[in-house]
């Protein structure tokens, strides 16, 4: 049975909307080394359609020359939570991806025991939080910013439902960040 990862950078005020502002803090190579853990113990992506439609021309067009990352995104298959994608149109948008339909606890339970490693979530709020609800988080990743933006979106906005976490590790960056690995209590 695999896992569910989820990774997100957010800001001290729990801001995750369009993370650009954490491009003035550099990214430090310890960070893209637990970055690459994460990715590496994943045989799939998960994400919800917002979130694949703002991946999807960023990634596609990146070679490993760009990024070392850019492999593990294009090549990996992507399982988009989406009522509006069918598989031929996830497909379209970003080669090797498939819809899982609608948000479905069941349907991502079946995908989740369907790889030996992991699934690998970023972005996606809606549905890391529909995740957690329905127990399915496996470890969380939190790269916490030293900002606060005091505005945008929020990975866990108000009216979240309670959701209790264990912290498993952390690690301090030179730049500032945190990095912080919940699993279920």
């Amino acid at each position: 049975m695999g896992s569910i990862a989820v990774h997100e950078f957010v800001s001290l005020d729990g801001v995750f909307e369009d993370p650009s502002w954490t491009a003035e803090y550099g990214f430090d190579p310890d960070m893209g080394e637990d970055l690459a853990r994460i990715t590496n113990a994943s045989e799939a992506i998960l994400l919800g359609r917002r979130t694949f439609e703002m991946f999807a021309p960023a990634w596609s067009a990146r070679t490993s020359a760009d990024d070392p990352g850019a492999p593990f995104f294009n090549d990996t298959t992507k399982l988009v939570v989406s009522s509006t994608l069918d598989d031929a149109a996830a497909e379209s948008i970003w080669g090797n991806s498939r819809s899982l339909g609608g948000y479905d606890a069941d349907r991502v339970r079946e995908a989740k025991e369907s790889v030996s490693g992991g699934l690998y979530v970023s972005g996606s709020g809606s549905l890391v939080r529909a995740l957690l609800a329905d127990g399915l988080v496996d470890a969380l990743h939190l790269f916490v910013y030293p900002v606060v933006r005091g505005s945008g979106a929020r990975l866990f906005p108000e009216g979240t439902p309670e959701a209790k976490l264990r912290l498993r590790q952390y690690d301090a960056y030179a730049n500032g960040v945190l990095h912080l690995l919940y699993t279920p209590a």
